[in-house]
This record gives structure tokens, C-alpha cells and sequence, in this order.
């Protein structure tokens, strides 16, 4: 047996160096769901493009159907691998990689992004010069139309309809928005750099949301804390878009409704949900049933009356989620 002595002085120069180094550390967390070669494009990405040396990367793999993991392992051993057995959703699956992050910023971003030069020291830059922000998201471009915007913000939320907008989406990028740099109604959630500090004020992500409007109503808890969210526009980056969920399914169309309703009961007063609440039995689900006729989607109308019965019958904190989950 090899025993090694360390003196009180080494000890301590040590110590310093690995605190210095976990204060510049940045943890990378993706989710993966049965797309496997999207997230390897990812990681590709992120090993050609990124300029940044002093990074965690942490992929959780989300109950797919094949577990990639051992694969991956060898094919990136810098990469910390973590497999769930079952489908944890968006914000559960994010929440895993949150839990063991110990970087003093995480970057969460969707398995479906693409890196680009300088975007993590742009956001620290940013991070660093402004000690309220809680979340910051870069600016997003398309990656199958390279030129154009998905977002570089998005406007407040309407709590009497529950819509806002996303600002610039389907534009050229001509720079126009950039000025914008700074305060913004929400992040995006397919790129999200994240204080680690304001995180542990805050918490973790709503899970029963389980898919669309998490990180809407994660960022009302930063804003309700003190914090603020912004977007950076000097920063960029890729989005897929939609390679786990689709365009359109009965997946997206049930949770889309359901948490829509959800988000209004969690972060609403009364006077605003009362208003909504006749707003979307009036006039979004009559105009949802025709759009469902007209487009010859029928098995969708039953499954907007599910999301709706969810929230009649179920309390804003229920872990059932009144939809199955394939895994």
C-alpha cells in the first residue's frame, strides 16, 4: 500500500487552486431522448466550437428506449453520462443534471443546439457585469436556415390570456435586435445560462409540468426572488427545434393546453384567472375544435378536454401527469 503525506501548506495551496477553479467552472447539462445522434452532434459541436477550458458537461439520458450510455462513455470520456430509467420529462431530466453540477454557472441547452465560438465567455462577461441577473439566454438562429431568428426575447406575459410573443422569430438577422441586449420577459428554454447562486435561492424546476411552460414559470420564481431575466445578443446560438417532440402531436397539443391552464393557476391573482378562464372556455377551445376539424385531427379535441379536465380535478402541486408517457 502507497501512502502519500500532504503538509497543512500544500494542503491549503491546493485547496485554494480547486476553489479557484470551481468559481471559473461552467456545467453543461442536455438531455437526451431517444435521438441519439442528435446529442452526439451536440457533443461534436461543443468539442469543435468551444473556446472556453474550464467546463463540465453532463448529458442525462431521459428513459430512451436503448440505453446509449455505455457507447457513449468511450466515445467521450470527458462528458459525465447519467442515466434515468425512466422519462423524467424536461424539467425532471434537467433537474438530475442540476443536482450534481458544480460549476458557478450552469448552461442548460437543449440536446438539438449547436454551439458557436465565444458564446461561454460572452455570457459570463455578461453574468459578471450584472450581478441581478438570475437567467440569461443567448440570442437563437435556426440551424436548418442559418440566417434566420427564433429568439431574442420574449415579451411579458398576458395573465388575462396567458400569450406573449417571441421577439424577432422568422426575421432575418440584420442586427436589428441588438440594442435589445439586457432585461427581457423570459428565457428561452432551449438555452439557458444560469447563476448558480440565484438557483439555490430559487429551486429547481416544476416537474409536473413535465413538458412546455417549466421554464416560463421557473423564471417567475427568479423574478419573484429579486432576480432578473435577460438575453444577450452578442451571444449565439443553433436550434433544431422540435427533434424530440415533433410539429404536432397529441403529446404536445395535451401538455401545451394543460400547463397553459397550470401556469395561470401557479403565478395568476384572482382577478386574472377568472378572466382566463372564460377567455380560454369561450374563445380557445371553440377555435382549437374547429382548427382540429379543419386540419381532420379529431383524436385532438378528446385531448383537449383531457387537459382541461386535469386542472378541474387535480391540485396546481399534483405529481399525475393524465397522459401516458411512452418509454
Amino acid at each position: 500500500m502507497l501512502y502519500v503525506f500532504i503538509n497543512a501548506q500544500d494542503l491549503a495551496i491546493f485547496q485554494f487552486l480547486l476553489n479557484n477553479l470551481l468559481m471559473s467552472l461552467v456545467s453543461i447539462v442536455t438531455v437526451n431522448y431517444n435521438h441519439n445522434y442528435i446529442t452526439e452532434e451536440l457533443l461534436d459541436s461543443i468539442r469543435l466550437h468551444n473556446t472556453y477550458s474550464v467546463i463540465e458537461i453532463i448529458v442525462i439520458d431521459n428513459g430512451s428506449s436503448i440505453n446509449p450510455v455505455p457507447n457513449w462513455e468511450i466515445i467521450y470520456p470527458e462528458v459525465r453520462f447519467i442515466r434515468s430509467d425512466t422519462n423524467l420529462g424536461f424539467a425532471g431530466g434537467n433537474n438530475l443534471g442540476i443536482k450534481i453540477a458544480r460549476g458557478k454557472f450552469l448552461f442548460l441547452i437543449n440536446n438539438d443546439t449547436e454551439f458557436t465560438k465565444g458564446i461561454i465567455e460572452q455570457l459570463i462577461s455578461t453574468m459578471n457585469h450584472n450581478a441581478q441577473v438570475g437567467i440569461l439566454s443567448p440570442k437563437i438562429r435556426y440551424f436548418q436556415k442559418p440566417e434566420i431568428l427564433q429568439y431574442v426575447g420574449f415579451t411579458e406575459m398576458n395573465y388575462y390570456t396567458a400569450r406573449n410573443a417571441c421577439i424577432g422569430q422568422f426575421e432575418i438577422d440584420n442586427q436589428q435586435y441588438d440594442s435589445l441586449t439586457g432585461k427581457t420577459g423570459y428565457a428561452h428554454g432551449a438555452a439557458m445560462f444560469i447563476r448558480k447562486a440565484a438557483l439555490e435561492k430559487v429551486g429547481l424546476m416544476a416537474e409536473n409540468f413535465f413538458l412546455y411552460y417549466e421554464e416560463i414559470d421557473w423564471c417567475e420564481k427568479f423574478k419573484n426572488a429579486g432576480f432578473e431575466i435577460w438575453v444577450d445578443l452578442k451571444a449565439l446560438i443553433y436550434h433544431k427545434e422540435s427533434i424530440s417532440v415533433g410539429e404536432k402531436s397529441a403529446l404536445k397539443e395535451y401538455f401545451m393546453n394543460r400547463n397553459r391552464i397550470l401556469f395561470i393557476r401557479k403565478n395568476a391573482n384572482t382577478l386574472q384567472k377568472t378572466i382566463f378562464y372564460a377567455f380560454f372556455l369561450l374563445v380557445v377551445t371553440p377555435r382549437n375544435i374547429i382548427t382540429y376539424i379543419r386540419e381532420k385531427n379529431f383524436a385532438y379535441i378528446s385531448v383537449l378536454f383531457k387537459a382541461i379536465y386535469w386542472n378541474l380535478t387535480n391540485k396546481v402541486d399534483s405529481t399525475y401527469l393524465g397522459f401516458p408517457i411512452k418509454q
